[in-house]
């Protein structure tokens, strides 16, 4: 049958494969089953075969993709520069169109509408923080289980929206934050450190209404109609900034994907900055300060958004340093903690498995606080380490120290 949308892995994308097998022992399912169907090489000759019209994309395809953590660790080790996050998220697609179910229906609705929909987050929140205060620690329902590893929520709500903070000092340029879906209402404090770390730089900082989420939960899931949808509503809403800062590595790593989404969307694309990079580059500048040392170790858990994806690795561990930190390595090859969006409630057995060899690595470093930034892995970490050792933003950790020492 092969593929039936203009989505789908291309030619040139499948046959950029060459069978090395250099990808096999940075991918997390492989390692956890040895199986070859569980790789980045079995599975891209799983959508050769369909894409030939060899196999079709059935039940067994399905299983094969959907077991995919979509980490992207394999990228980096790939010495054809195969694009595997891409032909992913369009197998995805393919598998939408062309074996719709009622469950994939509900999905696509709660990644590409729910998440997106910022009254019915703050009143998710709302809910979750109302729970918290009444003691609600453990949620028994399978699906709110990777909930239990959420910060304590603020009552009432706050948001970051239609914030405007000034530069002091003659505006370098004007920069928009993503508010995002999940950040704006569960992580305000990084919000609130990112804005204000933008503005003491020297920039004019916004959080624009009319934006929304930026559609990487739908993207990874095969809901290509939300993901442009939101794709195309973000490139209207964060049109005429000089700069776009995502402090969530999924979200800047998906945001300097969008020329894959919409229209317009290589524009923005070629504006975005992790808020990790921003903030390293203002420390090397020196128009932010590096503060007295001694504050001890921080472990450093890389997001694989930020590390595979975005290849971002230096820029955090700088950031410690300069708050005054010994950055700690959990895990220098940087496999995957197992969150990965809707995963964890997907595949609960791989991402608990996951989950608890990133804890014990942490562990193992006998430090008290993590750094990591991605909401997902925060949650992931928190949820397997418990309440002892304290997970937070590289950028979060960092305003703290220089608030102290103002």
């Amino acid at each position: 049958m092969g593929w039936v949308t203009p989505d789908a892995p291309t030619a040139a994308e499948l046959d950029a494969c060459v069978t090395c097998g250099l990808c096999l022992p940075h991918c997390p399912t492989f390692r956890l089953t040895g199986d070859e169907a569980a790789s980045p090489r079995g599975r891209l000759a799983a959508m050769a075969a369909v894409a030939d019209g060899v196999a079709e994309p059935d039940g067994t395809f399905e299983a094969i993709l959907d077991a995919c953590l979509q980490c992207r660790a394999c990228e980096p080790a790939c010495p054809s520069l195969v694009p595997f996050g891409r032909a992913m998220e369009g197998a995805r697609i393919e598998i939408t169109a062309q074996r719709p179910t009622r469950s994939r229906r509900v999905r696509h609705l709660v990644v590409g509408r729910l998440v997106a929909s910022r009254w019915l987050m703050r009143l998710g929140t709302t809910l979750l923080a109302v729970l918290q205060r009444l003691g609600v620690q453990r949620l028994t329902w399978a699906p709110l289980q990777p909930l239990a590893g959420m910060r304590r929520l603020p009552l009432p709500t706050q948001t970051a929206v239609g914030v405007r903070r000034s530069s002091e000092t003659p505006a370098r340029a004007r920069v928009a934050v993503l508010a995002g879906c999940v950040m704006d209402p569960w992580f305000p404090g990084v919000h609130r450190a990112t804005i204000e770390l933008l503005a003491n730089a020297g920039y004019d900082v916004e959080v624009p209404d009319r934006q929304t989420c930026c559609g990487a939960l739908a993207a990874h899931d095969g809901a290509g109609r939300e993901a442009k949808r939101l794709a195309r509503r973000n490139v209207a809403a964060l049109a005429g900034f000089d700069l776009v800062v995502a402090d969530a590595a999924g979200c800047s790593a998906h945001l300097k994907e969008y020329e894959n989404w919409a229209a317009g969307g290589a524009d923005l694309a070629g504006r975005v900055r992790d808020v990790t990079e921003v903030v390293a580059d203002e420390l090397a500048a020196g128009r932010l300060p590096a503060l007295r040392p001694g504050k001890g170790a921080v472990a450093v858990q890389d997001p694989c958004h930020l590390r595979h994806a975005q290849r971002i690795v230096d820029q955090p561990r700088g950031i410690l340093i300069a708050a005054g930190y010994t950055p700690v390595d959990v895990d220098p090859g940087g496999m995957c903690c197992g969150a990965a969006g809707v995963y964890s409630l997907l595949h609960p057995e791989t991402s608990g498995e996951l989950g608890r060899r990133k804890a014990a690595e942490v562990e193992a470093t006998g430090t008290m606080v993590v750094a990591s930034a991605n909401p997902g892995c925060e949650m992931q970490l928190r949820r397997y380490l418990g309440a002892g050792v304290r997970v937070a933003h590289p950028v979060e950790l960092y305003w703290e120290a220089m608030q102290r020492e103002a």
